[in-house]
């Protein structure tokens, strides 16, 4: 268990992520976060581009799974759309959602991560869980709050690129 604050990967957006990129690190199941990651909070209808990227990673070996902290019936609406499972209430950055994600497709934390948009809860969720954190960049920040979130993450997304050099 690792309580870092710096993600392992770091990506423009999700679409980026390719089956390949995951099987090169021997990921066979990726957690995914839903607002911010997959959509923005203010809808929940994908672009085209993350349609595709689905029907990408769904047709591929890698497992998907999308693991958020809401509460609201969106997540769940969204993932019977797309054949998604999901886990609400996940409690990121604690492990409980991680967990029960891995327990539901019965594999270890060294093949499976976690992608989102957060470092506070899904970078250190992940990285306590001991999976592979991969950070994406905030699909939309249309609040005060949100944009306050982001500054505070700066020096760490600074050092995790620093790191990589």
């Amino acid at each position: 268990m690792s309580v870092s604050l710096l993600p392992n990967l770091i990506t423009e957006k999700l679409t980026d992520i390719t089956p390949e990129l995951l099987a090169a690190r021997n990921i066979r199941l990726l957690m995914l976060d839903f607002d911010n990651t997959i959509v923005p909070y203010t809808t929940d209808a994908p672009t085209g581009a993350v349609e595709a990227w689905i029907a990408m990673m769904l047709a591929s070996p890698v497992k998907l799974c999308v693991v958020s902290n809401s509460k609201r019936d969106r997540v769940k609406r969204f993932c019977k759309a797309y054949g998604l499972p999901c886990i609400t209430h996940a409690k990121k950055p604690f492990s409980k959602g991680i967990t029960q994600c891995m327990d539901r497709f019965e594999l270890s934390p060294s093949v499976c991560a976690l992608v989102g948009d957060q470092i506070f809860t899904d970078t250190l969720g992940a990285n306590c869980a001991g999976i592979i954190s991969i950070l994406v960049k905030p699909i939309d920040n249309h609040n005060f709050w949100l944009k306050a979130r982001h500054v505070l993450e700066l020096p760490f997304i600074y050092l995790a690129r620093k790191r990589r050099l």
